[in-house]
Parts: C-alpha cells; structure tokens; sequence
C-alpha cells in the first residue's frame, strides 16, 4: 500500500523530509514550516492543538506522525477513528532521536531510501554527541523561559532540559515534570529566591517569539532583584526541534555555550 502521510509535529515533518519521503507527505501543520520550499506545497490541516480533523480525513491519509507533547488525547484517540497507523513519538532526550530514525525507518522503510538515510543521520548525531560528551563544560544554572503571561519555564525531564544538559546547563528549578501534562511546563515567578540561584536566564524564539525588547525588560527585573545573571535570546527551534534538526542543534549549541 502507498503511504498517504500527515504529520502534526513540526520538527517531524522536517525528518520526513530529510528522510526523502516529501512524495508520500499529504498534509501538515500550520506550525510545519521546515524546510519552507517543501512545505509550502503541502495542504496545511490547522495547528498541532487543534487539528482540523474532516479536512485531514478527506486527505486519506494512511499514517499520522503526532507526539506526546506537541498533539492531545482527544485528537490522536479521534484519528485513530479513520487513520490505519497512527505512529506516536516522545523524544525527551537527545539521544532519543537514534530511537526515532530507527522508528521511521522501522515505519517507512519500504519507500525511497529511508533505512540508508535514517542510518546517516544517526551516524551524524552519534559524531556530535561524541564531540560534546568528550568537552568539558562548566556547570550552570538556566532559567529557561517558554512563555510569558503567565511565565513558564520546563522541566528537567523535557528535551529542551535535557539538551541544555549536554553543555553542563541544568534547568532551574530543579522539578521533573512527569511522561506527559502540563507540569513538564511550570508556570514561575521572577522573585528573588529564584533568580538569585541562576546564573542565566535564557528567552526562547518559539512558542513565545521573544526579542531583545524582552531581553532589556527582563534584564531590568533581575537588577531591582540583586540579580547578576546574563538574559539572551535563543533560538528555541535549535535546542527544541528533534528529527533531524537534532544534528544542527548540537552544533549550534555547543558554539552558543561557548560564548
């Protein structure tokens, strides 16, 4: 059977890409925008919350790609209604991504050249995990922010804490957040307990697009607080996106915390 794919995890729908499989790839997410040349001819089925499931069902599709944080219960237990294969992901590690080829592969392998590209990306990500591990890093302490209004920070078990952690960053505060719901996510406070035990704090370019602007506001919170720490922008898609993108973000990463 030719596979009639929908993806609703952005970071996903990059690998399917990258994985050679843009012919079999029937719709998407508004939020899938990489690489924006494909995508961009690829029908859009609302976002990852909230799915526009009878345009997606007139789609056909034969596989949906979802994930544990990026989709709900309600849409995957309503695909499952009309979707053959439903396949669902949970990277929450960077070495999670050598799972996830592995499942595509395992999944896709039947079309184009996935197995031997799902091999090269691993391959890929194995170098670059090999050459943070074998640096040594100084440990610190970040508070790294999702959101605002309310503030909202992530758990020391999510993929973005986890990656910070390869560069001897541990996120701040110290809570684990659990497989799945919204404490992997904890809304914070800036007060002076807090930010007087970081020793930086880091505004993500995604799912809240902050900016330098921001950067000054907060900068100036931590001031009237006593706080020293150093507040910079990241770019959220690099320590944030799994698939394929794992491989860049590493790099990019590594360079950032060298700075």
């Amino acid at each position: 059977m030719t596979p009639r794919i929908a993806s609703l995890v952005p970071s996903i729908t990059e690998l399917l890409v990258d994985l050679g499989l843009t012919p079999w790839i029937v719709a998407r997410t508004g939020f899938c925008i990489h690489p924006r040349e494909v995508v961009c001819t690829i029908p859009k089925v609302g976002g990852t919350k909230d799915v526009q499931l009878e345009k997606l069902e007139r789609l056909a599709p034969t596989h949906v790609v979802v994930n544990v944080d990026e989709n709900t219960r309600e849409t995957v237990e309503a695909l499952r209604r009309f979707v053959p294969e439903v396949v669902v992901t949970h990277p929450c590690d960077p070495r999670d991504n050598l799972a996830l080829y592995a499942q595509m592969a395992e999944v896709f392998g039947a079309w184009g050249q996935v197995r031997a590209r799902a091999a090269a990306w691993s391959e890929a990500l194995h170098r670059e995990l090999d050459r943070l591990e074998a640096q040594r890093w100084p440990e610190r302490r970040v508070l790294y922010a999702i959101w605002r209004d309310p503030w909202m920070t992530v758990a020391r078990d999510t993929y973005i804490s986890r990656m910070l952690a390869l560069v001897g960053w541990h996120t701040w505060p110290a809570v684990e957040g659990g497989p799945s719901g919204a404490a992997r996510y904890p809304a914070f406070e800036f007060d002076e307990r807090l930010v007087s035990q970081v020793d930086e704090v880091l505004l993500g370019s995604e799912p809240y697009r902050f900016t330098e602007a921001h950067v000054a506001e907060v900068s100036a919170r931590l001031q009237a607080l006593g706080s020293t720490a150093r507040v910079r922008l990241i770019d959220a898609e690099m320590v944030s996106w799994y698939g394929s993108r794992a491989v860049r973000g590493l790099r990019y990463l590594a360079d950032f915390a060298a700075r």
